[in-house]
Order: structure tokens, then sequence, then C-alpha cells
């Protein structure tokens, strides 16, 4: 038997973790109203909603897809912003993710993308760049489902420092700079420690520009 879901308002959800849109007073009302409107949440979903509330990351629980042929989007959120240790990180290009995995991306992007940019640049992340999270495709060169197209995996391409620099997988990886390099390895590393599967450019071509972030027991770190 199926096992039940919780409807829970979606503001319940977000507490203070989730910011409205600013505007006139007409779209605040109209936000509230959309913001009321109960979202189906599994229970297993619910404490991962409140570890991400604990977090601050500002989301959005977002409903179950199902899309067939082995792709779906279930117990998603969709993320806004996230906490670094006193500013918030923007995120760009990011579409559904799963709830475990936006969890650990979060504590990721604070402790082992932020902190290293501050230590190892000299200047904190004011925004993470993807290329993306769900995806209805396969593994390259396989039959097999991508773990995006169950929106369990994020493809960060680079980011944007608070003194203007930005450093991308594709264009910075192997920097004259050994800072630069020693800040992609920092990450990696800490990427690894934290996420089942993590693909980079060392792996293939088809990761040069990007690092593949996943939910998994696999345990691959290339």
């Amino acid at each position: 038997m199926r096992q039940a879901l919780l409807t829970l308002p979606l503001l319940a959800l977000l507490g203070a973790c989730s910011m409205l849109p600013q505007g006139r007073a007409p779209e605040r009302e109209a936000a509230v109203k959309r913001s009321a409107q109960p979202v189906a949440v599994r229970p297993e979903t619910r404490a991962c909603l409140a570890n991400l509330g604990a977090k601050k990351a500002n989301f959005t629980p977002l409903p179950d897809q199902y899309y067939g042929a082995g792709c779906s989007t279930i117990g998603t959120v969709r993320l806004g912003a996230l906490q670094s240790d006193d500013a918030r990180l923007a995120l760009s290009n990011l579409g559904p993710v799963t709830c475990p995995l936006a969890d650990t991306f979060a504590a990721w992007a604070r402790f082992g993308a932020d902190r290293a940019a501050q230590q190892i640049l000299g200047s904190p992340i004011v925004r993470i760049e993807t290329m993306g999270s769900y995806n209805c495709r396969n593994v390259a060169g396989s039959s097999r489902r991508s773990a995006h197209a169950t929106a369990n995996a994020i493809d960060i391409s680079g980011f944007v420092l608070a003194d203007g620099r930005r450093i991308t997988v594709a264009g910075n990886w192997n920097d004259k700079s050994p800072e630069v390099r020693r800040f992609f390895q920092t990450i990696h590393a800490s990427a690894c420690k934290r996420f089942g599967v993590v693909l980079g450019p060392a792996y293939n071509a088809a990761h040069r520009d990007h690092l593949h972030l996943e939910l998994s027991s696999s345990g691959f770190c290339r």
C-alpha cells in the first residue's frame, strides 16, 4: 500500500527560511496566497525539509512528478539561495533537486566551497554557477539513466567571488595560479567526502567543464 502523504501549508514548511517576493502590496498578497496552498509532503521528506530549513536555505518544496521512462522528480525542492557563514550564496540555473541532495549541497557550499574560497583565494563566494540538475537523459554513452533523470545530481560550472573574480571549471581548473588550482583540488576533495559520486575534468572529456555531484552509495570520485 502506498504510504500516505502529509499535506502542510508551504509557509509552515519554510518558516523564516523562505523570502517572499518584494513588490507592490497586491503582488505580495498574491504571493502569500500562492504560498499558502498545501503541498503534499512525504513523511520521509519532512525531516529533510526541517534540516534544510535549519541551514537557512531559501527553498520551495515541489509536488511529486512522474514523467515516465525512468524520469521523475520525487521529494524535490527548488533552491533559491544558500547560506554561508555570514552571507547569502546565490545560485544560477538550478532546477529541481531531491531534498537529501539539496541538504548535502547546502553543507558543502558553506563548509567545503565558501570556506575554501575565503582561506585560499582570500574572498568569499557570492554565487555558485551550475549547469542544472534535473534532466531526463541517460549516462553519456550508455543506456542507463543518469542520476539527473531523478533530480539526484547537480553540475557545478563555476563560482563568482565577492571581489569580482569569476572562476570556472572550464577555464580555471588548470589555472596558472597555484591558489586557484588548490581551491579546485580542495573543493573536489571535500565533495568526495559528502557525495557518493563526484566527476570532474580528470574523469573524462564530458566533464571538462563541470563537477558532477551525485548523492549515491557508489563512493566513486574522479
